[in-house]
């Protein structure tokens, strides 16, 4: 959504810089539709189409238009979208370009189920979205969710959210409707923990979610309990956005080692998690570390290693059990949605297959457990291979080669 619009090339720059993935199929084109067309395969043709309609819904309709005037696959490309999902204005821009289809005697097929589960709000309805944050190091996410007011204007809810701390912020604010926009307008193109656009439905049941496991020792915030079954309730669709990117990208394939590896690697520069386990465990685990480390006999660095990748995979097996690998699985998921959203469709599927590993491998074969513990004990692994340095003078010990 943009604040001005923008002519379909400066448009198509933003798109760029926001899909990467799809940047050297976008610029060569220089603001051409048809050059575009044919640049971009279907995964990514939909992937730019949907982002300029839910950014630059001006730029949007000009592709579409262009698009549709040449025939093709336009229609059926059209028909992909995750209406849903998209702004109210992106929507109206859909239905609009699907009805002269329509009047031109195209034939249209009936969209499928998935696609129509999560309703669109009445029409006398004007403000109905919802945002939603990629989850920070420890676990929690910012929800917003825009509701019509009753007396004019609209409600914006402002929630922060973790799985495993339940609803730990609450506040609601009444404005009319250009401000509220112009709110999620720049939450979406904030340069930190920028949020993504959801179907309503779903963020709802993300909330519904966390206050269900709110901890009994944390209550929930003031007046929360007020709005609760406005925020968490009758819902029509109550998939959260993490069930709908998993129905969208199931693929066997999902769980090639690469799909993994990058997923570790994600871990391992910073971009998610780690999200830790609760203090004492990770303090368990941090102490049989340090034991490893303080070793008094007189054994080769090889061994050292090994004893060090034995101590580690234990860690894991201690750490990724029960309740805490499935919490675990559940951030992957939602966190794949976020990218899915931001275009970025490969790491998607590693989040996806990250999730699925947690759910069903053993921790200690799992190479992004083994990255986010890396992570979180990055202090004490840096400490152990000075110590072994510093006492023995030969070549640091390094942690996981």
């Amino acid at each position: 959504m943009s604040s001005g619009e923008v002519g379909l090339p400066e448009a198509l720059e933003r798109a760029a810089r926001a899909l990467p993935a799809d940047a050297e199929a976008i610029r060569p084109a220089n603001g051409d539709p048809l050059a575009l067309q044919r640049a971009l395969e279907g995964p990514a043709a939909l992937r730019v189409l949907s982002w300029l309609l839910q950014h630059e819904p001006a730029a949007g309709e000009e592709l579409a238009a262009a698009w549709v005037e040449q025939g093709g696959q336009a229609a059926s490309l059209l028909q992909q979208l995750d209406v849903a999902a998209l702004a109210k204005p992106a929507r109206k821009i859909v239905r609009r370009v699907l009805h002269q289809l329509r009047s031109r005697g195209v034939s249209l097929a009936a969209p499928p189920r998935s696609q129509i589960v999560a309703k669109l709000p009445p029409v006398d309805d004007p403000m109905d979205a919802a945002l939603l944050t990629p989850i920070d190091p420890v676990g929690a996410r910012g929800v917003y969710l825009a509701v019509k007011h009753p007396a004019g204007g609209a409600r914006l809810f402002e929630l922060l959210i973790d799985e495993a701390r339940g609803v730990l912020e609450f506040d609601v604010y009444s404005a009319g409707r250009s401000k509220i926009r112009k709110f999620l307008r720049d939450a979406e193109r904030r340069e930190r923990f920028a949020a993504v656009a959801a179907p309503p439905d779903s963020v709802r049941a993300l909330i519904a979610r966390a206050a269900a496991g709110q901890p009994a020792d944390r209550p929930l915030p003031r007046g929360f309990s007020e709005w609760r079954s406005r925020l968490t309730e009758s819902l029509e669709d109550p998939r959260t956005p993490g069930e709908r990117v998993r129905e969208a990208l199931e693929a066997p394939t999902l769980d090639a080692p690469e799909n993994l590896a990058r997923a570790a690697s994600l871990l391992a520069e910073g971009t998610l998690g780690p999200w830790p386990p609760p203090e004492a465990a990770l303090r368990e685990v941090a102490e049989t570390l340090a034991e490893v480390g303080r070793g008094v006999v007189v054994i080769s660095d090889a061994q050292r290693r090994e004893q060090l990748e034995r101590a580690l995979a234990a860690a894991a097996e201690s750490v990724y059990t029960g309740g805490f690998a499935a919490l675990t699985a559940r951030r992957f998921e939602e966190s794949a949605y976020v990218y899915w959203k931001s275009g970025a469709i490969d790491d998607a599927r590693a989040c996806l297959a990250a999730a699925r590993a947690f759910e069903k491998a053993p921790a200690s074969a799992n190479p992004v457990a083994r990255a986010a513990l890396e992570r979180m004990l990055a202090p004490l692994l840096t400490s152990l291979v000075q110590n072994r340095q510093g006492a023995e003078g030969r070549a640091p010990l390094a942690s996981g080669s």
